[in-house]
């Protein structure tokens, strides 16, 4: 069946629009604020194999890697109405353990049609760590590792994940609360496609997949055929190994790219290893920049582009290794070579790095015989670019989430916050400065333990065209009168009284700037 421009693009916001209200759900329904307030999760649809037909925009990793490990999952099972699907295996079409992802079929007319999934970043997973963000060294001392299971099946529930949670997480009650926000958004998501049972849906599904590859193949032929390398490093693993290099060559031809990762650093003993599918949503999510914002956001957008990496490489690590800083952390380095790369290629099109970090925050601890966990990602500068200055004080690349409000954190945690400001002066010089970073300082009320994940505390994000680079970032204690630096990964254990700042770094700048 023939379907004209205009209807499938009304069917596709159409598609997004659920995907919105998918999210809105979530976010009204949870209880921790890093789902409730940040808005740290994802909502998208799939049809019936398990391909990406459209997401709302929420977080890019998130979203990147669901379109990549999808069809891996879906023929796992055997799908009745009434099921819900549980999983956050990174080796299976997850990311790292917080990141739970809820799938549910849809049915219209008593056939199998579409899946919805809303993926959420979760405060706590269990682990040797408050928070399942610590310095670990593999998978299983992370937390708990979620296999593709049944939590509903024919719409009963099967109460293991609940005892599962109860016996091996931190604050289990929040956990169940936002597994059952998501499962809600997921359910809202089945609804609106039943709203839509007047059209064919399989048709329109695969006349928007067709079309949306066209914006893909005519985004990669603009790139002058060719091969572009660069690489970049991670400065460490938070065990003792580093610097990682990451190399990428990016050959181009014709309407299709091909995406290596050979000679990038073995994987590592640490947490910044990344599963395959993580390394897709970073390559994804700079082809998406390249195209016009319209483009529908379904993957067949990017099937004209191919990855590999070595097996046991830091970006396609082996089942069982630690990635908790891997979906953070190293996501955010891939982008930088892969826009490094292309820099070379279509220079006026690519901006200087951005701050190349999530700076990761998460306390843990004990009040009045109650566990709390709070995480959160501290914003920073994005590169300048041929068309102007970079921005100041956002969240960059990878992530899409909110800044933690102060009102919330400190109502529910023991904590407060004594300086938020920007950064002034971070950002790289060039005719296009980039943005600045911020200052974020945390007082201390009760003891607890803290875990950093950042970069960028002693290589700098990259300038472009002859602009210089941002300034690095620094974390620092304060304790007993004075400042005292900390790693840019570890753990720590805080006492009352104490002080945690966090210094983002700022963007590179774009293009030499004269200063006669």
């Amino acid at each position: 069946m023939a379907f004209d421009v205009v209807k499938i693009s009304l069917f596709a916001h159409r598609l997004s629009a659920i995907c919105e209200e998918m999210g809105a759900v979530l976010k009204r329904s949870a209880i921790s604020p890093n789902i409730r307030d940040r808005e740290d999760f994802s909502c998208a649809l799939f049809d019936e194999k398990g391909e990406l037909i459209a997401q709302a925009a929420h977080v890019p990793v998130h979203l990147g890697s669901m379109a990549f490990a999808m069809r891996d999952v879906i023929p796992r099972f055997s799908w009745q109405a009434g099921d819900v699907v549980v999983f956050n295996d990174p080796f299976l079409g997850g990311t790292h353990l917080p990141d739970i992802t809820v799938v549910t079929p849809v049915f219209v007319g008593g056939e199998l049609v579409a899946f919805t999934a809303a993926r959420a970043h979760h405060a706590d997973i269990g682990g040797l760590s408050p928070g399942s963000m610590g310095v670990e060294t593999s998978l299983e001392d992370e937390g708990v590792v979620i296999s593709p299971c049944y939590w509903y099946r024919a719409a009963v529930e099967d109460p293991l994940l609940a005892r599962v949670f109860f016996d091996r997480v931190r604050a289990p009650v929040e956990r169940m609360g936002d597994l059952s926000a998501q499962r809600a958004a997921a359910l809202l998501g089945g609804e609106r496609l039943n709203e839509l049972n007047a059209i064919n849906l399989r048709g329109m599904f695969q006349a928007l997949c067709d079309i949306t590859e066209g914006y893909g193949r005519a985004a990669v032929k603009k790139i002058p055929d060719g091969s572009y390398s660069f690489e970049d490093r991670l400065e460490d693993d938070g065990c003792g190994s580093g610097p990682l290099t990451i190399r990428v060559k990016v050959s181009v031809s014709g309407e299709s790219a091909h995406v290596d990762f050979t000679g990038t650093a073995g994987q590592s003993r640490g947490p910044v290893n990344c599963p395959l599918a993580v390394t897709a949503a970073s390559v994804y999510y700079v082809f998406r920049c390249l195209m016009p914002a319209h483009t529908p956001q379904a993957a067949a957008v990017f099937h004209p582009i191919t990855i590999s990496a070595p097996e046991g490489c830091l970006v396609n690590a082996g089942n069982g290794a630690a990635v908790a800083a891997g979906n953070v952390e190293t996501s955010q380095r891939i982008v930088d070579v892969l826009l490094g790369a292309l820099a070379n290629a279509i220079p006026e099109h690519i901006p200087a790095a951005a701050q190349g970090t999530m700076n990761n925050v998460i306390f843990g601890g004990r009040t009045s015989n109650e566990e709390w966990v709070y995480y959160e990602t501290v914003a920073g500068g994005m590169g300048g670019h041929s068309e102007g200055n970079g921005l100041a004080a956002v969240q960059c690349h990878m992530t899409n989430t909110k800044n933690s409000s102060i009102e919330v954190l400190e109502m529910h945690y023991p904590l407060r916050i004594a300086s938020y400001s920007l950064r002034h002066g971070s950002g790289g010089e060039g005719i296009y400065h980039g943005g600045d970073g911020l200052i974020r300082e945390w007082m201390i009320m009760e003891d607890c333990h803290l875990s950093l994940l950042t970069e960028r505390r002693n290589t700098a994000p990259y300038g472009l065209a002859g602009g210089e680079a941002g300034k690095c970032g620094s974390n620092s204690l304060w304790r007993n009168g004075e400042w005292h630096p900390l790693s840019a990964k570890g753990s720590f254990e805080l006492q009352r009284g104490d002080r945690i700042r966090l210094e983002t770094p700022g963007g590179g700048g774009f293009g030499k700037k004269d200063k006669r």
